[in-house]
C-alpha cells in the first residue's frame, strides 16, 4: 500500500523517531511503513492519520 508518510512527516519537520513516539510504535516500524516493506495494522493507520489531522484516505493511497 502506498502512503504519504515521508512527505507529511517532512512537512512538519519530524524525524522518524518523533513520529514513532507520537504514534506509539518503533522508529523501525515507521521506516518499514514509509518504504512499503510493511503495511500497518488498522489501529496504527488510524493513529497515523490522526497525528497528521487527515483522513486515512489522505495518508494511505490505493495501489491501483
Amino acid at each position: 500500500m502506498k502512503n504519504r508518510i515521508t512527505e507529511l512527516r517532512a512537512e512538519r519537520g519530524w524525524t522518524q523517531a518523533e513520529l514513532a513516539q507520537r504514534v506509539s510504535v518503533s522508529r523501525q516500524t515507521i521506516n518499514a511503513i514509509e518504504t512499503g516493506k510493511f503495511d500497518p495494522s488498522l489501529p496504527v493507520a488510524f493513529r497515523l492519520a490522526r497525528v497528521f489531522a487527515l483522513r486515512i484516505e489522505e495518508v494511505f493511497l490505493d495501489d491501483q
